[in-house]
């Protein structure tokens, strides 16, 4: 039976638990859990890291530990009973658990690794402080070091700051809100600004000497040197080397690491500098013989020196490698340091050797201690430490030192007999008065023991030696009296022996008769002369003498004489034991002399500080004794020389002698009746103070009075005891009395000179220290009465002296800090005077820093939840005093604006914080009582409307996200929490006062706005938390947007009729509301919007203020990526969604205007899907597809359902910023052309808008043409450019702006060159097609074309289109999917090449038209799409199986052309059509005999590099042919069973038929050309190839030509006139040239080769067509069927060599004549007689030529659209292939051949674009350009193909299979092909006419949407002129064109109209080359 658990109910799980039982509970290693109940070894409870599922699992699974459980029963929470900082740490290493790993993936390496070592420290230290054996310390240390963890891992991971209280996790319940706010700014400072350490330390270690020849052993001397006062700072480091440059003791540290200790900050500056000299140990001259002398001297060996500011750059330990200088002149040697400073070049250089010395150096920062701690294995392993001279800043009571620092200056010596100076080396002994030297006691540095003797190095021959050697006397005190130093001076020879001998020497005691030491400074010494042999043992013989000239001068003139030398020597004692002060002296021994008492009191003030602090004790017990001697007659002098002590401690220097005083007074003082001079003396000066004249005494004894009254009490206390409490009344009247002066002096306000006021100031700054002490000896309300008193008597008037008001409030902080005010007795009595003061300083503004501090101290005191009487009294005196300008003062500093300085601003952040978290904590604490009261308050309701208002805005402003730092979120609840409960009380308020007639709308909406920011609040969205921090929310605080969002549904309800002053402001900030993913707060506010509509459509009928504002709200908003799925089902669902509230759309369903309801919630949830997935597609990096696609949809979304322009073009543009991103550059310039077509060039002003500043309409459009311009420039799309250009080239001229129409015309020419000169690659397109419900609503179950990147095959556009949906699956067929694909829950692509079929042909087919001006209208503004898919319908002949293979082409058509707004558009229509086998074959020879006449005209022409492409394509055709090429499709079509069972397909078989001799004429002209190109070595293939030639020739049974000729000829049924095709003449024309609108794949560098053999069955057909094996550029699949033994093959791309275009001479081409038929010498002409074109060489009788010069001319293309009528009427000579020649063409040949240039289409003004225009053949006249008036500008459609668009050779790449077995993926287009319509003639259109259709041209134009702003049209949407598009508007007169040829021609207008009858054709002449 289960039984709840009493005990355990919390534990942790030990070993993993599957949960496989009934109820199991599944739990992990590590996890926490709360126990219910239990039976028979096992345990029910819940997961606290899932707390909603419960289960059961073995008790034998947890490990129990200890907790204490809260709300027993059904809601019980349990907390564990263990060390807070334990539960702190495992509950975020859970968390920070899942966001390390999160950093893997991120791939954020470097914080994921220092993570994890923090990670693994924290679980060492968690577990020592489980383990529990740790010291108090160490546990604290611990703990420190702990939480200095968790807070910076929380801090780089982004998460909360933790507020804490000795170390422990702080509730904020527990702690007033001041008291939490100063806990979080506490660590968030301790987090921002490391605190600057004021002691630093210099580490330095010796390592090497480097120099190339040492050989001796050297003394380094380190010190700091400050050169600013030209002395050292420091004692010396003295270390030794050997000779080899290296330490002599390396196992001693100490010995040679030193640390400088105690350098100040003022001390790192520039100009400290670390200096090293360094002495050799030697013979006197550097480089003298080993056996000269065998004496060693101390000399000079060079100096090194660093700024100290060079290592504040870095912490850096790496070695320093120092320079070592040399002086040029020894006697600088004591000066080099300063000359290497100063940069004296002259007086030093390098030493010779090159010396380099090898340090390392560091700066450590903090004191000694946290040095010793933090580096503490430089300390264990020995450090010695150098010291500054003297004391350190600040001297520390109990420290004890004795030493003396002598530095060795100079001498001046005589020469001693001697020719040369000497060289004079000094020792150095400490000698006592017996004689006996003190051992020891002379230290040269700090890294060397003392020793007992000291020796100077040496100078050679120099008489005035200048040492400047600092020694160091560490004496002790008692060796000190009666010990000298005794000098001696030796002449060091530098002869054999090297002897010193003794010449002199000097002395001086230590220290004086009358007991004072030797005084600092320098001392001139007398040098006493001696003998060599004089023993100076024996002191008593020369201590009598004089020993420094500064006492000679006094005593005894004589002695002067003698002594010419002189030795100086400098002193410095640092002693806290001797004085060299006598007035000290004098001071302490007061007893022997008391006639110099006052003497002595009076020089107290000119003793050094540092003299009195070393004998503070005996000094006060002087005093004090004298003040007993003689209260009468040294009371005041006593008096004034303790305040000067006093006052001397507040320096900081003496700082921490101040507890040596309050030592002394609590234990050593022992004056019983000193209190009442000390009294009389105090209130003598405080009433002084009114008339005193100067001030500035009183003011140091006001200054003193805190120790003065020390002294008073103790005093005081002492007379107590020892009369048990007499004179006890006296004393309170004496203290009463002192503090009425006090207050008498306080009141008075100053007059003129501030001195009254300082000296108030004074007295207020000590006051507060004086209450402890009168606590000692009054009762605590006594006190209280006489501070409050005291305070009160303060002047009220504000204008006093502004130091002094800053004073008076830091007075009044010190009360509320001091231990008087936190007695809620004593507090109640001094609350009103601080409250007072604090009202008058906050009214004014003044001191605001101050008063916050004091507020907050205020509030600390009161606890959260004191319900004590004396506490609720508190506060209402508070809320009286200091809500409204608490209020006040908020909102005048949020409103300010803020200081520049990073400092200032701290401090202003600060302040404000302050004043926050002291109103939350008033608001806090006010009760429903408080609430009343203060309501009650308000006298009318202007008052409380303004209060209210006042407020709101107040909240409104601590919700304001930069009010806290952003990790402050334990702030940022208490504040909500407080916030709501605040709104809750005065909601009331609200309702009761404005509603009906005194309805105020201006405080209703500061209501719901406030409401609304506060549900919108960052922190307060526990979605984005982790789970424990959104339990640890719940359930402190609960889901605090639900409580706000009831109370605006609550609040909105009691309105009424008033809402309508809402409708439509509110509904942006209610919809915000909605947003939020809290399913309760959205059921609240749906309701809302359903009211907002129903009280709009009374009011007004409709609700499109409702719509409208909810559509612009919705995108701001979801733009900021607020918003999910469920939110559209709520607008959207029928189904209630959670709970009682139905959904929007439901209760709009039962409303009489439910149908514009219904509908708005559809166009609403419609725009939600676009922009739910535009928010999501925005989430990701880099720009791609989806984004562009996602926004295409949205701004179309905006354009035709919304019709909102201004969020359509905000669109725009945030398209075209996409485009930039991706570098679509041309899309970007489409984009773009949107918003410029809704500009005019008008002078209308617009307003500032996104970028755009404030301009002229005319301006903006001018701005977008260019950036149009410029994008069309970089995307290589320069003939949209130009038509721009023009455009606003017209506007210019309009202006007469010519400078600026000049630019334009440069910049149209610069285009013009950019197309001829520069290389442009021809993009692949992609069918994409996007099936399952997975993909964006944009994209789902849709198919799209794509324009592909540059050199982007269909692989790598495949693989570019997975991983931008890393979900989706490619399929691998290319069948349409059927309906479960449709549906499914995934994602599928469906990718495959297709081929863009050109719009217009017109120039595509002109002949002469460059290749690189053709390859612009291949690729652009392309609306179909086609894609072949080769199959076997019936049973398949093995042996020929193209007999049944058709083909089906699918056509798809998009919305709009590519290029366009984006790379990608949908496709709106398909069309799948079924070729029969025999279509497919002509279309294969019709591509490939276009091939080959392409390839023979730019071999002819010269273009060609090589002839290789000529020669492989002739040899695949003849090859495949010669094999059973051609003979496969005469087996399948011309058989007797074919041509019975399909009689329909006559034509078509005649057709074909055509086409093979075709394919033999250009064939034979082929291999005439190929003959006379071919070079040597290929002549064999040449040969083989003309035999094969004959073979196929045979098998086609094509003997004579000539014999074709009278043939009839075919009319075909379908309507497509065809010219009669087998008379040879008429075939080889160009008229008889089947022209097919292929692309030009030249462009393209890649070449892709397919065997003939590749793939025979359909499945390879399809699954190539699928996985992008077809690359080939001008076609999606390869394969073709083919009549030789393979079944499939392909045409191929043309490698680059192959992309030159043809010059316009090809015209008409050579055909061998009969008799010369088989004659292949005769077929190579001679250039006069060159045949112009590829294949026409048949001379024409000058009687024929008109003749054939009128066939065909009635089929001119009258209906042509880019002629306007007067020119179609006057000028109906097109252009064709002329074959005329004689006199005509040899006139026109003199001016040259002219063809008008190409230029991009002008565009129509027809209602359809005529995308596949079919113009039959017109007549060869107009071939010449000069014979008409005006030149058509429409090249005839039946030019003969410029080599570069139809070339498909695939250069070096193979064998070519045949020409008739390719099955063309670029069959004809839609008009099958343009022949001379020989039976029909149209007469000529007065004006532009409907576009010729080819018979399978789609009716669909009418239908077709326009492309977006389309370079060619444009239907409008809205009036405006043509500019919108960027067409050219046809007017009257031609459209201006690029200058034209300029001799008129003779004109052929009368030849127009008349009719030929067809016939059949005289052979054309050949022309020469001179009549072109």
């Amino acid at each position: 039976m289960w039984i709840p658990t009493e005990h355990e109910k919390y534990g942790v799980v030990i070993a993993s638990f599957r949960g496989t039982v009934p109820y199991g509970l599944s739990l992990e290693i590590g996890d926490t859990v709360q126990i219910l109940e239990k039976c028979d070894g096992w345990y029910r409870g819940f997961a606290l890291k899932n707390p909603n599922v419960k289960g059961i699992f073995p008790s034998s699974y947890i490990h129990l530990k200890n907790a204490c459980v809260k709300n027993k029963g059904q809601f019980e929470m349990v907390i564990p009973t263990e060390d807070s900082v334990i539960t702190e740490m495992t509950s975020t290493l859970r968390d920070w658990g899942t966001m390390w790993k999160q950093l893997y993936v991120r791939n954020e390496g470097d914080l994921f690794h220092r993570l994890w070592h923090i990670m693994n420290e924290i679980l060492d230290l968690r577990r020592q402080v489980l383990v529990g054996h740790l010291t108090h310390d160490r546990m604290k240390d611990v703990k420190r070091h702990i939480t200095a963890r968790l807070d910076w891992g929380n801090e780089q991971l982004g998460l909360d700051l933790v507020p804490r209280k000795e170390y422990a996790m702080v509730d904020p319940e527990d702690i007033s809100i001041t008291e939490l706010y100063r806990l979080m700014e506490h660590r968030h400072r301790k987090k921002d600004t490391p605190v600057q350490a004021s002691n630093h330390h210099l580490f330095v270690q010796m390592k090497s000497l480097m120099c190339s020849n040492l050989g001796e052993e050297l003394e380094v001397i380190f010190s700091l040197f400050d050169s600013k006062e030209n002395r050292p700072i420091s004692e010396r480091f003295f270390l030794r080397l050997n000779r080899n440059g290296l330490p002599k003791a390396p196992d001693k540290p100490e010995r040679h690491c030193s640390l400088f200790v105690d350098l100040g900050s003022s001390e790192l500056r520039r100009d400290i500098y670390i200096t090293v000299h360094i002495i050799r140990i030697g013979r006197m001259g550097a480089g003298e013989k080993k056996n000269a002398c065998s004496v060693q001297y101390r000399r000079p060996f060079g100096c090194a020196v660093l700024s100290i500011a060079d290592l504040l750059t870095g912490e850096t330990k790496d070695d320093l490698i120092l320079k070592v200088y040399m002086c040029n002149t020894e006697s600088e040697w004591y000066q080099i340091h300063e000359n290497i400073i100063k940069k004296l070049n002259a007086r030093y250089n390098l030493t010779g050797s090159n010396a380099g010395l090898a340090v390392s150096l560091q700066l450590l920062h903090g004191d000694i201690e946290q040095i010793r701690r933090e580096y503490s294995s430089v300390f264990s392993h020995g450090v010695s430490i150098t010291r500054k001279l003297g004391f350190s800043n600040i001297i520390m009571p109990g420290e004890m030192r004795n030493d003396l620092y002598i530095t060795i200056e100079r001498g001046e010596f005589e020469k001693g007999g001697k020719s040369v100076a000497r060289n004079v080396e000094v020792t150095m002994f400490i000698v006592e008065n017996s004689g006996q030297i003190l051992k020891d006691f002379i230290s040269f540095g700090s890294g060397e023991p003392p020793a007992s003797e000291y020796h100077s190095f040496v100078l050679y021959h120099n008489n005035s030696p200048r040492w400047s050697e600092l020694l160091k006397l560490p004496i002790p005190v008692d060796k000190f009296r009666g010990a000298h130093i005794r000098f001696e001076f030796r002449h060091c020879s530098t002869k054999e022996k090297g002897e010193k001998k003794l010449f002199g020497f000097s002395f001086v005691p230590l220290m004086q008769e009358d007991g004072r030491t030797l005084p600092d400074g320098t001392h001139e010494l007398i040098v006493h002369k001696c003998e060599e042999n004089t023993n100076l043992q024996d002191t008593t013989r020369y201590l009598k003498l004089p020993f420094s000239k500064g006492i000679l001068l006094g005593n005894n003139h004589q002695a002067i004489k003698a002594t010419k030398e002189s030795f100086w020597i400098t002193s410095f004692l640092c002693s806290t034991k001797l004085t060299q002060n006598g007035d000290m002296l004098d001071l302490l021994k007061w007893r022997t002399h008391p006639d110099k008492i006052t003497g002595c009191l009076s020089k107290i003030k000119e003793i050094d500080g540092s003299e009195i602090v070393k004998f503070l004790q005996d000094t006060l017990d002087t005093l004090f004794g004298i003040l007993d001697e003689n209260s009468q007659k040294y009371g005041s002098k006593v008096f004034d020389s303790l305040v000067h002590i006093i006052n001397l401690l507040q320096d900081s220097k003496f700082h921490h002698f101040k507890p040596v005083m309050d030592t002394y007074i609590e234990s050593h003082f022992a004056g019983a009746l000193a209190y009442r001079d000390l009294i009389k003396v105090l209130k003598w000066y405080v009433d002084r103070i009114t008339e005193a004249e100067r001030q500035e005494h009183i003011q140091e004894v006001l200054k003193a009075q805190e120790y003065i009254f020390k002294y008073i009490v103790q005093s005081r206390r002492l007379f107590s005891l020892a009369t048990g409490g007499q004179n006890e009344e006296e004393f309170r009247c004496c203290i009463q009395e002192l503090l009425m002066s006090v207050r008498f002096f306080l009141s008075q306000e100053s007059k003129g000179s501030g001195a009254l006021s300082q000296s108030q100031a004074v007295f207020l700054s000590s006051f507060p220290a004086v209450y402890s002490e009168l606590l000692k000896l009054f009762d605590i309300r006594e006190v209280a009465n006489l501070v409050q008193d005291t305070l009160g008597s303060l002047p009220t008037i504000v204008h006093v002296d502004d130091s002094l008001q800053a004073v008076k409030l830091q007075c009044i902080g010190k009360t509320v800090e001091s231990q008087l005010y936190t007695n809620p007795d004593s507090r109640y009595i001094l609350l009103p005077v601080v409250l007072h003061h604090l009202h008058m300083h906050l009214q004014e503004q003044k001191d605001l820093i101050m008063c916050a501090r004091i507020l907050s101290n205020v509030f600390c005191l009161i606890k959260k939840n004191s319900s004590e009487k004396s506490v609720l009294e508190e506060i209402d005196v508070i809320v009286a005093s200091l809500l409204d300008i608490l209020l006040r003062t908020i909102l005048e500093i949020t409103s300010r604006p803020q200081p520049s300085g990073s400092a200032m601003r701290l401090q202003f952040q600060d302040v404000t914080g302050e004043f926050v978290a002291c109103l939350l904590s008033l608001l806090r604490q006010m009760t429903d009582r408080h609430y009343q009261q203060l309501l009650d308050s308000f006298n009318t309701k202007e008052e409380l409307r303004d209060f209210l208002l006042q407020i709101f805005t107040v909240f409104r402003i601590l919700i304001r996200p930069e009010m806290f730092p952003k990790d402050w979120t334990v702030m940022r609840l208490v504040a909500n929490n407080v916030i709501i409960t605040t709104v809750l009380y005065l909601s009331d308020a609200l309702r009761k006062n404005f509603l009906n007639e005194n309805f105020d709308y201006k405080i209703w909406d500061s209501y719901f706005y406030l409401a609304v920011i506060f549900i919108n609040q960052l922190c307060l969205q526990l979605e984005m938390f982790t789970p424990s921090k959104k339990k640890k929310v719940l359930e402190k605080y609960g889901d605090m947007r639900v409580t706000m969002g009831c109370e605006i549904f609550s609040m909105w309800q009691n309105l009424g009729e008033h809402k309508l002053h809402f409708i439509p402001a509110l509904i942006g900030p209610f919809l915000e509301v909605t947003l939020i993913p809290q399913p309760d707060l959205r059921n609240v506010m749906i309701p809302i919007f359903h009211d907002m509509m129903d009280w709009e459509q009374r009011r007004s009928g409709n609700f499109k203020q409702v719509e409208a504002k909810l559509i612009d709200k919705l995108d701001s908003l979801m733009s900021e990526g607020k918003g999910d799925e469920t939110y559209r089902e709520l607008f959207n669902s029928i189904i209630p969604l959670f709970g009682p509230y139905p959904s929007l759309l439901k209760k709009i369903e039962r409303e009489t205007w439910r149908e514009s309801g219904v509908s708005l919630i559809a166009t609403v949830t419609r725009l939600m899907e676009r922009l739910l997935d535009y928010r999501d597609c925005m989430k990701m990096g880099e720009v791609d597809g989806k984004k562009i696609g996602c926004t295409v949809s949205l701004l179309n979304f905006y354009k035709t359902e919304l019709n909102k322009e201004e969020m359509y073009i905000r669109y725009i543009h945030k398209l075209y910023d996409l485009h930039l991103k991706a570098q679509n550059f041309t899309e970007a310039a489409y984009t773009l052309l949107l918003y410029d077509e809704l500009l005019e060039w008008s002078d209308r002003p617009l307003r500032e808008f996104l970028t755009y500043p404030m301009q002229t309409e005319w301006q903006r459009k001018e701005h977008l043409h260019l950036a149009i311009i410029q994008n069309f420039d970089r995307g290589k799309c320069w003939e949209n450019g130009i038509i721009l250009c023009r455009k606003i080239a017209e506007q210019y001229e309009s202006y007469y702006d010519y400078r600026n129409l000049s630019k334009m015309r440069m910049m149209e020419a610069s285009l013009y060159d950019k197309i001829m000169d520069q290389q442009r690659l021809e993009p692949e397109f992609f069918r994409v097609g996007f099936y399952g419900k997975k993909f964006p609503f944009f994209l789902r179950n849709k198919e799209f074309v794509c324009r592909g990147h540059d050199y982007e095959r269909l692989e790598a556009f495949q693989q570019r289109m997975l991983n931008e949906f890393p979900h989706a699956i490619a399929m691998q067929h290319a069948n349409q999917p059927d309906e479960t694909i449709f549906q499914a829950e995934a994602q599928y692509l469906q990718i495959y090449a297709v081929t863009p079929i050109p719009e217009s042909q017109e120039v595509l087919q002109r002949e002469g038209v460059p290749d690189n001006i053709k390859s612009f209208y291949k690729v652009n503004h392309i609306w179909k799409f086609r894609y072949d898919r080769p199959f076997h319908k019936g049973t398949k002949d093995k042996e020929n199986e193209f007999k049944s293979l058709w083909v089906e082409r699918t056509s798809l058509y998009l919305v709009q052309s590519l290029p366009g707004i984006s790379r990608w558009f949908e496709v709106e229509k398909r069309e799948v059509v079924e070729m029969s086998p025999l279509e497919n074959a002509i279309e294969v020879l019709e591509n490939k005999n276009q091939q080959l006449k392409t390839l023979i005209s730019q071999c002819q022409t010269r273009q060609m590099q090589n002839i290789n492409p000529l020669t492989m394509c002739l040899n695949g055709v003849i090859d495949a042919a010669v094999n059973g090429g051609v003979s496969r499709y005469q087996e399948a079509f011309f058989v007797k069973e074919y041509i019975l069972s399909h009689p329909e397909d006559g034509e078509k078989i005649a057709r074909l038929r055509e086409l093979m001799l075709e394919q033999a004429q250009i064939l034979e002209f082929g291999l005439a050309v190929h003959e006379k190109f071919v070079p040597q070595d290929m002549r064999p293939l040449h040969k083989k190839l003309v035999d094969q030639f004959f073979v196929m020739k045979s098998s086609l049974g094509i003997q004579e030509f000539s014999a074709c000729i009278q043939a009839s000829p075919v009319h075909f049924p379908n309507g497509s006139p065809r010219v009669c095709r087998n008379s040879a003449p008429a075939s080889m024309s160009p008229d008889g040239t089947r022209v097919i609108p292929r692309r030009s794949p030249l462009s393209y560098p890649a070449v892709n080769r397919y065997s003939s053999s590749s793939l025979s069955s359909q499945a390879s057909a399809e699954v190539s067509n699928i996985t992008g094996q077809s690359e080939s550029s001008d076609e999606v699949f390869n394969m073709q069927p083919s009549p030789s033994t393979s079944s499939l093959s392909s045409t191929h791309s043309a490698s680059p060599n192959v992309t030159s275009s043809a010059p316009s001479s090809a015209r008409a081409s050579p055909l061998l004549s009969d008799k010369h038929k088989h004659s292949r010498e005769n077929s190579c002409l001679s250039p006069r007689e060159r045949p112009c074109s590829a294949i026409y060489p048949t001379p024409v009788e000058p009687s024929q030529r008109l003749l054939f010069n009128h066939i065909g001319e009635g089929a001119l293309p009258r209906s042509d659209p880019n002629l306007s009528a007067p020119e179609k009427a006057v000028n109906p000579t097109p252009s064709s292939w002329s074959l005329d020649s004689g006199k005509e063409a040899k006139n026109m040949s003199d001016s040259g051949k002219i063809i008008s240039p190409p230029v991009p289409p002008r565009p129509t003004q027809t209602a359809s674009p005529a995308r596949h225009t079919t113009s039959v053949s017109p007549s060869p006249a107009g071939r010449s350009p000069l014979k008409g008036s005006v030149q058509s500008f429409t090249p005839s459609p039946v030019e003969y193909h410029s080599p570069g668009l139809i070339s498909n050779s695939p250069v070096l790449s193979g064998s070519y299979s045949s020409g008739i077995s390719s099955l063309s993926r670029c069959s004809t287009s839609e008009t099958s092909g343009f022949e001379n319509q020989v039976n029909e003639q149209l007469a000529p259109a007065p004006g532009p006419g409907p576009s010729y259709s080819g018979p399978d041209e789609p009716g669909r134009k009418e239908s077709k949407t326009p492309p977006p702003y389309s370079v060619y049209e444009r239907t409008l949407r809205r009036p405006v002129p043509l500019p919108h598009s960027l067409s050219i508007p046809v007017t009257a007169e031609p459209p201006a064109l690029p200058p034209k040829p300029l001799a008129a021609r003779p004109g052929h207008l009368e030849n127009g109209t008349r009719r030929t009858e067809p016939g059949p054709r005289p052979r054309p002449l050949p022309r020469k080359v001179s009549q072109l």
